[in-house]
């Protein structure tokens, strides 16, 4: 089957057109913009959740983007297992609607942050990450203000229990150091996943890594995860 992709816009957001870009013209997949107040998002068959500052980041990242119209049908379609990533902000929109665990504080050195960084990539049965090689490091940019993840003592267990941790912060040969950690974030995680697996949010910006002209390509297996599990499936 042909793939379909949705990329939700809110006033604000400012990478929906670099995730569209990713998608439909490197990718080469069906893709279309969802605005803020849609009630249903048609027949994608995979949606992505961009980075920006959806509402100018009033109240804290992503708080105010949880009560658009759209995300109820975004909780509906996760509900029912379809594949769902949120980018930068738009993990930040997922943690504050409830569709993944935990919260996002400031970094911790209070300042916005913008520079290459590794992943290591821990959990590969998500629908973007079953196409990472086991060995890679991905190199892929963050561009943050508030990209520390934190959860209390008993969610950050089960986290760790059910493998829900996608992502860790890395330096280059693939070791999980506080040098490496970019914002302080709880024990270097740098993406996460709900317990059915199908949500998937992340703080780097995989939609900023896909042409070599970008410095690096390594952007490509998330969406190819997502898109060869769409097509196979």
């Amino acid at each position: 089957m042909a793939a379909n992709v949705g990329v939700l816009v809110f006033p604000g957001s400012n990478c929906d057109h670099d995730a569209y870009h990713a998608l439909k013209h490197v990718m080469g997949i069906d893709t279309r913009f969802i605005f803020h107040k849609e009630t249903d998002l048609g027949d994608v068959d995979a949606i992505v959740v961009p980075g920006g500052f959806s509402y100018g980041d009033y109240l804290r990242s992503g708080a105010i983007a949880r009560f658009s119209p759209v995300m109820q049908a975004v909780a509906d379609f996760a509900a029912k297992g379809g594949p769902v990533i949120g980018i930068c902000n738009g993990f930040q929109i997922l943690l504050e609607s409830g569709l993944l665990p935990g919260a996002m504080l400031h970094n911790s050195q209070l300042r916005f942050v913008c520079k290459q960084v590794y992943l290591k990539t821990v959990a590969f049965d998500t629908p973007f990450t079953t196409h990472v090689p086991k060995d890679k490091l991905l190199q892929v940019p963050v561009a943050h203000g508030e990209g520390n993840y934190y959860a209390d003592t008993e969610t950050l267990k089960r986290l760790e229990d059910n493998n829900q941790i996608v992502f860790r912060y890395a330096d280059s040969e693939g070791n999980i150091t506080p040098e490496a950690n970019p914002n302080g974030t709880i024990t270097n995680i740098a993406g996460i996943c709900n317990d059915k697996r199908n949500v998937v949010g992340m703080m780097p910006h995989p939609e900023r890594a896909m042409e070599s002209i970008l410095g690096s390509t390594d952007g490509k297996y998330i969406f190819e995860s997502v898109i060869n599990n769409l097509v196979t499936n």
